[in-house]
């Protein structure tokens, strides 16, 4: 039985890895869970510099999920280089850098710097401000996404991951451009644009008025997406939003994604990731199949 996938040259134990910015750099959810079972660990999101992120509070439960305002708090590449990475360096799985920036210079300046280290590849953020558009976020308008892969595509040693944005009007013009511009994977979706009122107080929940919303109510627009963007390009698709257990993993696969990340879920059950992974084996088991490849883009018509 092969779990194994591959994306842009890199081989995957299995396709289950963590969402960027929902397991830190692995080490607080090292207690819980075998990373060594993982397919990789994707990191949060480093920036060149270190950031504060947004006011509080920034975190809020919804009805079948969460709305996070964090604002990519971080504590830049330099903790990156010399905690982060020499810790994952232990554990026999991928990982996978998510990179942030407010202006192309900044992810360039980073990305630079991971140039040379064991970072299997790396997924570019694409959802922060651009400072040069009016606060619009790179992955929001085609030409500012093409450039900035472009730019990132050639500085970077490793593979690339162009994470889009979901908060568009065509999901698929967006991985058109940035496959055209050299991307050689894309991971999607990051998180939907979203409000809480508290009635009682009259009063915005989250100090940003607005947050990105995650978790198992996004997992039907998320497979849509992933859907329609495996028919777009060519290039492979990590798939997220909502994942909770194998099934929702499935899905996704189904849809075109080559492997899937958990995000949310991870603060709901710690252990999520794993089961995943255990739940896709027992699937093959039960169903026979041999080669988890073979499940990639199976989906079919309603007969």
């Amino acid at each position: 039985m092969n779990t194994k996938v591959s994306i842009a040259g890199v081989e995957f134990k299995n396709p289950v890895m963590t969402a960027s910015g929902t397991f830190g750099s692995g080490m607080e959810y090292s207690e819980f869970v075998d990373l060594n079972r993982l397919g990789a660990v994707v990191t949060k999101g480093v920036a060149n510099v270190p950031w504060e992120g947004n006011p509080t509070p920034r975190v809020a439960e919804t009805y079948g999920g969460m709305l996070n305002a964090i604002g990519l708090q971080n504590p830049g590449i330099d903790v990156l280089l010399e905690r982060d990475l020499p810790f994952l360096e232990q554990y026999d799985t991928r990982v996978i850098v998510n990179v942030c920036g407010k202006t192309v210079g900044d992810y360039l300046e980073t990305v630079e710097r991971l140039g040379d280290t064991k970072a299997d590849m790396l997924e570019i953020n694409v959802s922060c401000p651009n400072v040069k558009e009016g606060a619009i976020a790179f992955g929001q308008k085609a030409d500012s996404l093409y450039e900035i892969t472009a730019a990132v595509k050639k500085k970077a040693k490793q593979p690339i991951i162009m994470k889009l944005s979901p908060n568009v009007t065509d999901i698929t013009e967006m991985a058109r451009a940035a496959e055209a511009a050299g991307a050689d994977a894309l991971s999607m979706i990051n998180t939907l644009t979203g409000m809480k009122i508290d009635v009682h107080k009259r009063k915005f929940v989250l100090a940003n008025r607005t947050g990105g919303l995650s978790g198992p109510a996004v997992k039907p627009v998320a497979v849509r997406m992933v859907y329609q963007t495996a028919q777009a390009v060519k290039i492979p698709i990590i798939g997220m939003g909502g994942i909770a257990n194998a099934e929702d993993a499935l899905e996704f696969l189904l849809a075109g994604a080559t492997a899937v990340a958990v995000g949310a879920m991870n603060f709901v059950n710690p252990y999520t990731t794993v089961e995943v992974v255990e739940g896709l084996e027992e699937y093959m088991e039960r169903y026979g199949v041999e080669d988890i490849r073979s499940l990639i883009g199976g989906v079919e018509e309603v007969k």
